[in-house]
């Protein structure tokens, strides 16, 4: 898997900020994926979102895969923590981000799950933020010289995220 990922340009190391070109192949490694975490956690995840940049079509993203995961209840995301860490993902509560549960696999992070209440306001409104992305050019072009400019500034990756909050917000996130 790990030379799988790397063909694919996925990886970024702790703190860095690293924007490439939209890989048409990150849809594949996400479906992948998708597939290994529902064998793992079962019916505890409803269902399996592919968001974040590297969902979005001519986007440049940070590459790492951002696996959105409804469950019933946010307290079920605590009942996935020993499943997910069988499959190499480690916990971090939820860094800083209410309402979600959050998930990254390796050190040099290629994918990152946030388990989420199906359904409820994050669902919601992380799904609507992709897809505007998707469907309006003039959005997607606006973000994405936001995000250039984020990253050139030499953030860390909070500040990086941070910066990208107002944006977020604005756009249906």
């Amino acid at each position: 898997m790990v030379a799988e990922t790397h063909s694919l340009g996925l990886g970024l190391e702790a703190g860095a900020n690293r924007l490439l070109d939209h890989n048409p192949l990150w849809a594949r490694a996400f479906a992948d994926e998708a597939a290994r975490i529902r064998r793992a956690v079962g019916p505890l995840a409803l269902a399996i979102e592919h968001y974040g940049s590297t969902a979005v079509p001519g986007l440049r993203a940070k590459p790492i895969i951002d696996l959105l995961i409804g469950v019933a209840t946010i307290g079920d995301g605590l009942k996935m923590i020993e499943q997910m860490e069988r499959i190499g993902y480690d916990y971090a509560t939820n860094h800083g981000i209410p309402e979600h549960h959050i998930f990254g696999r390796p050190e040099a992070r290629e994918y990152l799950a946030h388990v989420v209440e199906y359904g409820g306001d994050q669902w919601r409104r992380s799904l609507r933020f992709r897809d505007r992305l998707i469907k309006d050019v003039g959005a997607r072009a606006a973000y994405q010289a936001l995000k250039e400019r984020l990253a050139a500034a030499g953030l860390s990756r909070a500040g990086y995220t941070e910066g990208k909050t107002e944006f977020v917000l604005a756009n249906g996130g």
